[in-house]
């Protein structure tokens, strides 16, 4: 669960540090006040589209962490494991937003891309809000809420594992029986083409060490000159460098109370003829040792021809005729190993087949069970949801056999009397569609592995006996776990283990906001601003103390 969020320099708040509990927390404030700003900052923590918009006006970057428990989160344990940033209990994610629009993103310490800190977040939160992350419209999110309610999501895995060897000695089957003929004029040419490459034989890095030594066997003649010309200028009888600095050497130790700069320059001289004697002697030891070797540059030039006609025989530069070489191996290998008999292989097929539509049969069988009782069970729920005539009705259409089994489902809606079920997309409001997605996660709470799930504006378009029950499902959603809930309703603050009020400060400099955790007399005074009044009185005052007292 989260425990902890800190966040600087992020809209209108300077700097805020929030430790956060287990239960429903309620997030209320004044409109305006940016009652949002906790799960906008969360959104860019779990990888939200960078926007400098977010950074606070006159600084340079926006940091916001994020912190949580994952020692009961086998799954994301085990993704972090996979990506080498294991975690014994504790996992930080946190990004950062700089004014020109660039962040950067870090797990636990460590650099990490978007798309991981995503992949990651969908283990940690679930967040449901009128316009972001509306997952319960996608059909797969449907599909998976059904297999995991039903708890055969091992027997999905299973189906998808025997769909994918199917597929796969089907298309063996295919490619035999359609392209035989193509198939074979192709093992043919790269049989050839294979053959040649093997005879060339050319290596890694090879082409750069013979191009290296063609180039100084080719000039072996003006490097044999330079060279007998440097011996000699480090060591001629008169002119050479080591007998001018033994002059001077000389001429300098001839002088009587030398200063310290000649004393230096006399160090200096000392040091320079040594390094020319072991230049010359690197120069003697690189003249004995050279071989021009005419035999050898021709074999080089040879080689060299060799290695570029056939580099633009095959139309690619001479340093890709390795990669070139192994890539064609390897389709005549798989080209090759097509020789399996036909029937043995279309036989294979079959029984892939077989077996993938048995499981796939089994899994649909358990999923039209699961669907029946979740169902019911959401049905119950959007009774005390103001949507007493809505119902839900999970339909199976059969579709071509695929990864996910024999049919599509899909969640369809009937909000009104003799109106007949359709998309969730098509039909559900905002409000709506929030109010039907909590009533599935109350279903799903036992089922559920995200530990954190966030509601935003839940409650919008509804009051009274229904803002009562909503608060009441949400705070049992709590109990199994961990609730963040925006609200503007005091029936559903009240119901909350833990209150937070977003408060706005306005200053000439700049506005702040900033999240205070209520308790006793000011979550009370909170709930009697929300049931409405300008002012304060002792009777809305004694409202939400009755109010908070019927939670507990």
């Amino acid at each position: 669960m989260l425990t902890h969020l800190s966040i600087h320099n992020f809209t209108l708040v300077d700097q805020l540090a929030l430790e956060l509990d287990q239960g429903l927390t309620a997030i209320t404030g004044e409109t305006g006040a940016g009652k949002s700003l906790l799960l906008d900052a969360l959104g860019m923590a779990l990888g939200d589209k960078a926007d400098a918009d977010k950074v606070r006006s006159g600084t340079d970057r926006a940091d916001i962490s994020a912190t949580f428990d994952v020692s009961q989160l086998a799954k994301a344990r085990q993704w972090l494991s996979s990506h080498e940033l294991e975690a014994d209990s504790e996992c930080i994610l946190r990004r950062t937003i700089s004014a020109d629009g660039r962040s950067r993103a870090y797990i636990n310490g460590q650099s990490a891309t978007l798309t991981q800190l995503r992949s990651l977040g969908e283990l940690l939160i679930d967040i449901h809000s009128q316009h972001a992350h509306q997952r319960l419209l996608k059909k797969d999110h449907q599909r998976a809420l059904i297999d995991l309610y039903g708890g055969h999501t091992s027997l999905y895995q299973a189906v998808k594992t025997h769909w994918r060897n199917w597929q796969s000695l089907q298309e063996q089957l295919q490619q035999r029986q359609q392209n035989d003929a193509e198939i074979s004029a192709r093992t043919q040419l790269l049989r050839y083409q294979v053959e040649e490459l093997d005879q060339l034989d050319l290596q890694p890095q090879e082409l750069d060490a013979l191009e290296t030594e063609h180039r100084q066997l080719a000039n072996a003649e003006s490097v044999m000159t330079a060279s007998h010309q440097l011996a000699t200028l480090c060591n001629d009888d008169e002119q050479g460098l080591l007998e001018n600095l033994h002059k001077g050497l000389q001429l300098l130790r001839s002088l009587p109370d030398k200063t310290e700069h000649l004393l230096e320059a006399e160090q200096l001289l000392v040091n320079a003829q040594i390094q020319v004697e072991e230049a010359q002697h690197a120069i003697d030891q690189h003249i004995d040792s050279f071989d021009a070797d005419p035999a050898r540059l021709q074999w080089l030039e040879q080689r060299l021809d060799a290695i570029y006609q056939i580099a633009r025989k095959h139309r690619v530069s001479p340093q890709d005729l390795c990669e070139l070489h192994q890539s064609l191996a390897q389709e005549l290998a798989k080209l090759s190993g097509g020789d399996v008999d036909l029937d043995q292989l279309a036989a294979d097929a079959h029984k892939a087949e077989a077996e993938y539509r048995k499981l796939a049969l089994e899994l649909s069988q358990q999923r039209r069970q699961a669907a029946m009782h979740l169902e019911r069970a959401v049905n119950r729920q959007l009774q005390q949801l103001a949507m007493a005539n809505a119902s839900i009705e999970i339909a199976f259409n059969e579709c071509v056999p695929s990864a996910s089994g024999l049919e599509e489902l899909e969640v369809l809606v009937s909000t009104n009397p003799g109106q007949p079920h359709r998309s969730l997309a098509k039909v559900a409001s905002g409000g709506e569609l929030s109010r039907i997605s909590l009533a599935i996660q109350v279903c799903m709470a036992n089922k559920s592995t995200i530990p954190t799930l966030i509601f935003d504006e839940v409650d919008v378009g509804i009051g009274g006996a229904t803002a009562d029950i909503v608060g009441r499902l949400l705070r049992q959603l709590g109990k199994s776990g961990q609730v963040l809930c925006v609200t503007h309703l005091a029936q559903v603050a009240s119901k909350a283990h833990q209150h937070l009020q977003v408060r706005k400060t306005n200053r000439k400099a700049a506005s702040q906001s900033t999240l205070v955790a209520l308790e006793g007399d000011a979550k009370a005074e909170e709930i009697a601003r929300m049931l409405g009044g300008v002012e304060l009185t002792e009777q809305s005052r004694a409202h939400a103390r009755e109010m908070l007292a019927m939670a507990q």
